[in-house]
């Protein structure tokens, strides 16, 4: 049976800070912000991957545990990106002394965390 689903149009992710959130996806990853956020009665931002994709991040209250989270990644519920060039995401990453662990699978990918603790997979999709 072929599926109705062709594409993920975004991620919503539970933050506490959303200018330090803003910092880690704007300054550090280099994402757009999309300010056609309507007013939704609670603060939060959309950011732009793509003409159609993008992260939603929501200053909501977060009923999860941020502290006692598997240190990898891959462990651990994460939205997962595919990059060009996974080195600059390293270089990114170090320059802001941001830990991250390696693909448990050999896959050219590492796994971080932003500053709310929530796991991040980025993925290289081609040799560079």
């Amino acid at each position: 049976m072929k599926t109705n689903i062709h594409a993920l149009q975004h991620v919503s992710l539970i933050i506490a800070n959303t200018q330090k959130s803003l910092h880690f996806y704007c300054e550090l990853l280099q994402l757009q912000q999309d300010f056609s956020r309507p007013d939704l009665g609670y603060e939060g931002a959309w950011l732009s991957i793509s003409a159609e994709q993008q992260i939603h991040l929501l200053k909501l209250p977060n009923p999860d545990p941020t502290q006692g989270r598997p240190e990898h990644g891959g462990r651990d519920r994460h939205a997962a990106f595919m990059v060009n060039d996974l080195q600059l995401i390293v270089d990114q990453l170090n320059h802001a002394k941001i830990s991250y662990t390696l693909s448990k699978s050999g896959r050219r990918a590492l796994f971080c965390r932003d500053p709310d603790n929530n796991a991040l997979e980025f993925i290289q999709v081609k040799d560079v």
